[in-house]
């Protein structure tokens, strides 16, 4: 059965005006100012008044849960199909974190599949903080090649949970990542966590500057953490390397009110992505600051500080929302992914005139209408 979208005002993210959009089984397969065909050979969905975007990704979220460091009972659990559908998020990558024995790598792979086959798209990082990268294969290259999912490695730096890596022990990771995915048909990053020690960057600006390894496959994030170094990531940015701003944590302002300054200081918002770090183990304050707990990272709040962007009034709708369509999907190599456009898989969000999220498309199938989630997890 085809489904034809009728009248919507669609952001590719690019403005394309009021466009119809053809949809067959997962894959756009037509946009255009009118397409007409027999009601008995679609289903017809008229959005007329309402604004359509590509289908939101997280590029940096735990899946299977994090947290543990006040103990077992503070391991946060595992994210839900729901959640993700509730904020517009059709496309996710998952990743270990601190702990990569708890937390099991062949785990994270599973929850990967299980979120593919209820109707969202889903990936992988190998590795976690430490340098001694945990793969689900013998090794990182191997990882790239032989598991599909797969599309890079993790690793921390400037962290004290860090293995204290060297730029070199980078650049040999680096070299996995680039090599296996130059097999395995896939870009390749090095997904590095940033923690908030003096060094900050520092070994990223190594790599890149003596031993002039291709910025693009280098992938910070939680740049945003303290004021010092997103003044470094500006830079980054500057030389053509994306940098990712965590938007459920790890934040040392509003992360919209991040890429204000960003734009402010010559950074190119082609440059720049947001991320939840959803379901990461936060510490739960009381209002007098005391430690009374721990929570859950959010996992909404790409979402929303997106639409804080565009309500300020000075980023326009399609450049906002290339931080969470157009940008994540080039950092992460997906060919098929972050637009609309023919060709593309059909994951798309629908919002009213006020930028609320009323439906929602993952692979061509509706998963929210109305505001209402009506494809939910097997278990939920």
């Amino acid at each position: 059965m085809l489904t034809l979208i009728k009248n919507a005002n669609v952001y590719a993210p690019s403005h394309l005006g009021k466009k119809d959009l053809l949809i067959a089984g997962e894959k756009i397969i037509a946009i255009a100012e009118t397409i007409d065909l027999p009601g008995q050979l679609c289903k017809v969905w008229n959005a007329d008044g309402k604004i359509v975007t590509p289908g939101l990704i997280d590029q940096h979220i735990h899946v299977i849960g994090a947290g543990g460091k006040n103990g077992y009972a503070s391991m946060t659990p595992e994210v839900t199909l729901s959640e993700l559908i509730a904020c517009g998020t059709t496309t996710v990558v998952g990743l270990l974190g601190t702990d990569g024995s708890s937390r099991n790598i062949r785990t994270l792979y599973s929850k990967v599949k299980a979120l593919e086959q209820e109707g969202i798209s889903a990936y992988m990082y190998c590795g976690y903080y430490g340098v001694d990268s945990v793969t689900i294969t013998n090794g990182i290259q191997e990882d790239m090649i032989f598991i599909d999912k797969v599309l890079g490695c993790k690793i921390a730096i400037s962290d004290v949970r860090s293995s204290y890596p060297t730029a070199l022990e980078l650049l040999r990771k680096l070299r996995a990542v680039r090599v296996g995915g130059s097999i395995g048909n896939k870009k390749g990053i090095l997904h590095i966590h940033l923690g908030n020690l003096e060094s900050k960057m520092d070994p990223l600006f190594e790599l890149v500057n003596k031993y002039q390894f291709p910025i693009e496959h280098i992938s910070p994030t939680h740049v945003g953490r303290t004021k010092p170094l997103f003044e470094q990531a500006i830079e980054f940015a500057k030389l053509g390397g994306m940098i990712d701003i965590t938007t459920g944590a790890s934040k040392y302002t509003d992360p919209y009110k991040s890429v204000m300054y960003a734009l402010e200081k010559g950074a190119s918002i082609d440059n720049i992505t947001f991320s939840s770090d959803g379901h990461a183990g936060l510490t739960k304050l009381d209002e007098n600051g005391q430690v009374i707990g721990v929570r859950q990272a959010p996992i909404d709040q790409n979402l929303q500080e997106v639409v804080n962007l565009i309500q300020l009034g000075k980023v326009a709708i399609g450049d906002a929302f290339k931080i969470i369509t157009t940008n994540p999907a080039r950092n992460l190599g997906l060919k098929n992914k972050g637009q609309l456009a023919v060709g593309f898989d059909a994951d798309l969000c629908v919002f009213d005139s006020n930028l609320n999220l009323v439906d929602v498309f993952a692979r061509g199938q509706q998963m929210m209408a109305n505001g209402k989630i009506i494809v939910k997890g097997n278990f939920e």
